[in-house]
């Protein structure tokens, strides 16, 4: 029983250890665009096309769009 307790204390501590890291680099969340294209399943991605600057240059977009929208419901209340 306590090598179970202290294995889910130690899987509890990675976990815990990752998502502190992920909320400190201040980073979005965000998926490959050539996964399913590097397996031969699919042409590319169909927002970027596989290139790389066009997935960030959506992101800067995407990310102005929603600030601009919490802006404005900043102001409504």
């Amino acid at each position: 029983m306590g090598t179970i307790l202290a294995a889910f204390v130690v899987l509890a501590l990675l976990f815990a250890g990752m998502a502190i890291g992920v909320i400190l680099s201040n980073k979005p969340l965000k998926g490959s665009c050539g996964g399913l294209a590097a397996l031969g399943m699919k042409d590319g991605c169909e927002i970027c096309g596989g290139d790389k600057d066009a997935c960030e240059e959506n992101t800067r977009q995407v990310n102005a769009k929603r600030a601009a929208e919490l802006g404005r419901d900043v102001l409504k209340t």
